[in-house]
């Protein structure tokens, strides 16, 4: 088994992973993360994300939610996968799924069951819509998620049609939720000796940040068109938006009167500090349009570095509007060691994500591996099959 620092939180805890696609590897990436034992459990043909692999580029979102994992192949649809997965879970801290609620039950090996074996199990299970209620069984993707959970009503402009957020902030909300059960269980065993099942719902993990927007909806009486372009989700703050500059875009926001202020220093105008239209908050976005077109046209003369460097030294705050490239390659975050230049074994050189929790130093990544890889490790070393079990469960097509 791998070596984990000492200073590592989740030192010493081991997690059965059958996370798949975004929400689930997520969790369990922050967990290996902070030093957990993490073991990636993946049908012998491969978790949908890997498979996807055969499109140019997909494989990249699995290298960068599978680092710091081992890898195994497991068939738990037959009896002795499903008996391999138990001993796993006997012997586990944590056994993490983001199925479609009901699956694990339908094969025995839900949590009812799971905890039967090992009291102590923190079973986490990531869905949809939870494990409850009306909308339990309705197929759930990040996409029917952000539109039936409000993000797509709240996102684009007003006279034109709703539009998705650009990353799957569903996935990875309900992700880094599930991450925040799993940790407080395990404290809660600390004190009480048990395990417990908890479970997180994507839809639930982002309503509350729909608060902007909400308190639009909630001010106007439910009159307000939700769809604010680039401006604040509630019509709260102005000036807030997108603005021109000569090479691109910068986007700005100003959430008190001493950022007005530094504002109206950097752009030279201080003979509007006494405008009837801009004296308060209230009356900024009243006139929101014109604020814009004051902004702009400060902005639109001037490259993206002249307005960081300027509105900077204002305190002003700003950021220009980077593509992927830019931040791919920024240099703040691989100085943070959040961003890491790697050899992948699989896909060559690729710049992989750590965590954004942090316990000291960046961790280390390990690289995800071939489909299977630590099967002997794993089902050998760790459970004890023997080297004649391993070849007979391979031969019947379980690992």
């Amino acid at each position: 088994m791998r070596a984990v620092a000492d200073n590592q939180p989740l030192k010493g805890v081991t997690v059965v992973d059958l996370g798949q696609i975004y929400n689930g590897p997520y969790a369990t990436l922050l967990m290996a993360m902070a030093g957990a034992h993490v073991i990636k459990v993946e049908p012998l043909n491969g978790e949908n994300m890997r498979r996807r692999g055969a499109v140019g580029g997909a494989m990249v979102p699995f290298a960068m939610l599978n680092s710091n994992k081992e890898f195994v192949s497991l068939n738990i649809k037959d009896p002795r996968g499903k008996a391999l997965l138990e001993k796993m879970a006997a012997k586990a801290d944590v056994l993490l799924e983001n199925f479609a609620p009901g699956v694990m039950n339908r094969l025995g090996l839900g949590p009812d069951r799971l905890m039967e074996i090992n009291p102590r199990l923190v079973y986490a299970a990531g869905s949809g819509f939870g494990w409850s209620g009306p909308y339990r069984d309705f197929p759930a993707m990040d996409l029917t998620v952000q539109a039936i959970g409000g993000i797509m009503s709240t996102t684009g402009y007003p006279d034109r049609p709703p539009v998705k957020a650009g990353p799957a902030v569903c996935d990875f909300f309900g992700g880094v939720h599930l991450y925040g059960a799993v940790v407080t269980a395990l404290f809660d065993r600390e004190r009480t000796g048990k395990g417990r099942f908890v479970e997180v719902s994507m839809l639930e993990a982002v309503y509350a940040s729909l608060s902007s927007a909400l308190g639009l909806y909630f001010g106007s009486g439910g009159k307000a068109p939700m769809r604010t372009g680039n401006r604040h989700s509630g019509m709260a703050e102005a000036p807030y938006n997108v603005y021109r500059a000569s090479d691109g875009w910068i986007a700005l926001i100003c959430v008190s009167e001493t950022h007005w202020r530094s504002l109206l220093e950097a752009m030279d105008r201080q003979d509007l500090a006494e405008d009837p239209r801009l004296l308060t908050l209230k009356s900024r976005v009243e006139n929101i349009d014109f604020v814009d077109e004051v902004v702009t046209g400060f902005t639109s003369g001037r490259t993206r570095a002249e307005l960081y460097e300027t509105l900077g030294k204002h305190r002003v705050p700003c950021a220009p509007v980077r593509d992927l490239d830019e931040v791919v390659h920024d240099p703040h975050l691989h100085a943070r060691g959040m961003l890491k230049d790697i050899e992948h074994p699989l896909l060559g050189p690729l710049v992989l994500p750590t965590s954004p929790m942090r316990y000291g130093d960046a961790p280390e990544i390990r690289p995800s591996k071939e489909l299977g890889a630590d099967n002997d490790a794993v089902f050998g070393e760790w459970l004890g099959e023997s080297a004649e079990e391993l070849e007979a469960l391979r031969a019947g097509g379980v690992i």
